[in-house]
């Protein structure tokens, strides 16, 4: 999520007095409360006590994970009478940096407020900088943020910056899509005759339907035989994640958690002999938008599983499909028609291992939506 910080600079001169009487800390669940309040005044402009479901969630997703540590978790700035200026909501995903283990942090929420919390931000900036990170990464930073990632020893990878949005039944796409921002473009009352409209347009210009790839089908599977299949494919990449059984499991738990979104599902491709070469993973809104998390495939076979899935998806009826964008399938996805890539957010890393550095600028590296902040209902909700 985006920084609102503010300016982190005009706090320097604050900062020799009032630093010495704060400090930075674990967030711990007595903090919800505040911390809550502060989210919801800074990103969703209103002011009062948070809800008791945001407070819920919260402390479900930032306490929850079967990773969480106090030195893995979230940290706030104490300004040492009791109050919490600033915090930097995290959340700890294992991944593995050539055949060894780190368990990265990724942050979903930077947030101060008043002077005292601009202490608190160049306090908290300052404990992420690279020389103290494993490896710590966001997908959604605003230009301010990424600047002061970038200060502090961080880089920017500017695909994985990017979503792309592939577009079924056109019209019913755009209204979907403004209506982000204009709630009236998704009533039914508009979206029933803009459906009609795309059903006539579609006729006239089949090739708005993306074709099967040839000889490939695709299947419905539970998340085990996801993972299965998943595993082996995710090994070509030096940089990935590793996915145990149970972060996996509460990964698909608490991102399940988001209704708005529609129903978690899986599905495989398999080739013409009947061989899974691909699977993927993602939201479905029935007769709306397909929001895809992850998408993975054996080496190669970027073109048949990426047409397979969008077939698919348009198949299944969804008017819209979305997703993060990836190096290694960028190939793939720009041949379609009616795709378009969009600006999300910056995804930025710190890290003070060279590898991992080297590595991701390399473009040997794997995240994908499940190991983002795609699926929180921060985004969506409250």
């Amino acid at each position: 999520m985006k920084l609102e910080a503010g300016n982190i600079q005009a706090a320097r001169p604050l900062a020799r007095e009032m630093v010495r009487h704060g400090k930075v800390r674990a967030m711990e669940p007595r903090d919800v409360p505040i911390v809550s309040s502060m989210f919801t005044r800074i990103f969703r402009k209103r002011e009062g006590a948070a809800s008791e479901e945001l407070r819920q969630y919260i402390e479900t997703v930032f306490f929850g994970s079967p990773l969480y540590t106090p030195e893995n978790g979230s940290i706030v700035y104490d300004d040492g009478t009791g109050g919490i200026g600033s915090a930097i909501l995290a959340l700890p995903m294992e991944f593995t940096v050539n055949g060894r283990r780190t368990v990265a942090k990724l942050l979903c929420a930077f947030m101060s407020e008043g002077k005292a919390g601009a202490v608190g931000a160049a306090c908290l900036a300052r404990a992420m900088r690279a020389a103290k990170q494993d490896m710590c990464f966001s997908d959604n930073s605003s230009p301010v943020s990424a600047d002061h990632w970038v200060a502090g020893g961080g880089i920017v990878l500017p695909i994985q910056s990017l979503d792309w949005r592939r577009s079924f039944r056109p019209l019913t796409a755009w209204a979907l899509t403004v209506g982000r921002q204009v709630p009236l473009l998704r009533s039914r009352a508009l979206l029933g005759p803009l459906a009609a409209a795309d059903r006539i347009l579609r006729r006239r210009r089949p090739r708005t339907k993306p074709d099967a790839a040839a000889g490939c089908a695709t299947r419905a599977v539970d998340p085990a035989a996801f993972i299965e299949c998943a595993e082996p494919m995710l090994r070509r990449f030096a940089v990935r994640p590793v996915w145990s059984r149970s972060e996996f499991g509460w990964l698909m738990a608490v991102a399940g958690l988001n209704s708005s979104l529609g129903e978690l599902l899986c599905r495989e491709v398999l080739n013409e002999s009947g061989r899974v070469i691909g699977a993927y993973l993602y939201f479905g809104r029935a007769g709306g938008t397909a929001t895809v998390l992850n998408i993975v495939c054996e080496a190669g076979r970027e073109f048949d599983v990426t047409a397979q899935m969008f077939h698919s998806l348009d198949t299944e009826g969804y008017a819209l499909a979305v997703g993060s964008a990836q190096p290694f399938l960028m190939n793939a996805i720009s041949r379609q028609r009616w795709l378009s890539f969009h600006h999300r957010g910056y995804f930025c890393m710190v890290t003070r291992h060279a590898d991992l550095k080297d590595a991701a600028q390399q473009n040997d590296i794997y995240v994908g939506g499940l190991a983002s902040e795609s699926w929180s209902r921060l985004l969506t909700d409250f």
